[in-house]
């Protein structure tokens, strides 16, 4: 339908779709300013700050991701402290790890501290802006902002973030440029930590991946008996299990990781690039409580700041310049697209 029959049709575009700036009041999120985004089947929830983060992400009602015990919260005085990280973690379609460090805490010989998955999921937008607008006979719906993550004598890193999205398109784009506007070259590690829950996860679902290889992390990941590709029902107090894929991937860097529930008809896809994702990890936790898996398209290992400080491979953003990243979600409820979706990853695997 076009601008003109959709207009004859409503009073009010918010009849359909909307953008609507929020502040929250209750317990750990009491003051957060958030930002709720509905363009008809698709709804979701950016979190002004926290990054512009999304917390949540709900199709025709059904909330697909994972939000952990600590529930909705804002930033808190524990957010950069070692594991206490964990206290303020709170899930959500993803949250921004990053700059100066991804992965568990860690000191440098001299003594400086480098907090779990980096501050910048923790640092509250600026600039924040949002519309709702046609683009010809598009109704597109978008957030703007910016994050910095700065230190007197010390990085000048910029976050510029846009999100949209589309009048009855079952799709969110992300599109990151981070500027470096200091006058150093400075560390500029970056992961998406995407997070998804049940009942999108669920006994039988499967996380469908072009995966050439799929190292496990630890002891505990090597142990586990379960294919990385599989769910299971929660079970009390399960090691959580993660793994760095080497993903295949078409000629122009494209690829994807997604969570497949045939028995709901439902696939949460994340699209993106080998060229700005060299590395990529998966999260799984079976565990009662904390039951999640997590798909993690990253610049670096999620081994983290002291495992590439020691192999001298640090990724680096030049003085003065500029990367810009782009992620894109998808969700799949046409039996012919989830199957599109596997031929895809065979034909990306090498598989008949």
């Amino acid at each position: 339908m076009n601008r003109t029959e959709t207009l004859a049709r409503v009073g009010s575009m918010q009849q359909l779709a909307f953008v609507r700036s929020m502040r929250q009041e209750d317990g750990r999120a009491a003051g957060m300013r958030t930002i709720e985004v509905k363009n008809g089947p698709l709804c979701f929830t950016a979190m002004a700050d926290k990054a512009l983060d999304v917390a949540r992400l709900e199709y025709r009602g059904q909330n697909l991701t994972f939000t952990s015990k600590p529930g909705l919260n804002g930033r808190n005085p524990f957010d950069t402290h070692g594991l206490e990280a964990q206290r303020s973690i709170m899930g959500g379609l993803f949250f921004t790890c990053g700059f100066e460090n991804i992965g568990a805490p860690w000191r440098d010989p001299q003594g400086r501290e480098y907090p779990m998955h980096g501050r910048l999921r923790t640092s509250p937008a600026e600039h924040v802006g949002h519309d709702a607008a046609w683009e010809g006979d598009d109704y597109v719906l978008s957030v703007h902002g910016e994050v910095r993550e700065a230190e007197l004598f010390g990085e000048n890193l910029l976050l510029r973030r846009r999100l949209s999205t589309r009048l009855g398109e079952p799709a969110l784009e992300l599109v990151d440029e981070v500027v470096n506007e200091g006058f150093r070259d400075e560390p500029m590690m970056l992961m998406y930590h995407c997070n998804i829950g049940w009942p999108l996860l669920a006994p039988g679902a499967e996380v469908v991946i072009p995966s050439l290889g799929a190292e496990p992390r630890n002891e505990d990941a090597a142990a586990d008996p379960t294919p990385w590709s599989g769910v299971e029902e929660p079970r009390p107090e399960v090691p959580e299990s993660v793994y760095l894929h080497t993903l295949a991937a078409a000629d122009d860097g494209s690829t994807f990781a997604g969570v497949v529930n045939d028995g709901l008809g439902l696939a949460l896809v994340v699209e993106f690039s080998t060229r700005e994702f060299p590395c990529f990890t998966q999260w799984k936790s079976m565990a009662s409580g904390d039951y999640v898996v997590g798909l993690e398209p990253s610049n670096s290992s999620v081994h983290g700041r002291g495992y590439h400080e020691a192999r001298g491979d640090l990724h680096r953003l030049p003085a003065q310049s500029s990367e810009t990243k782009h992620l894109r979600f998808t969700v799949l409820d046409d039996p012919a697209d989830i199957a599109a979706l596997r031929r895809r990853r065979d034909a990306l695997c090498g598989r008949p």
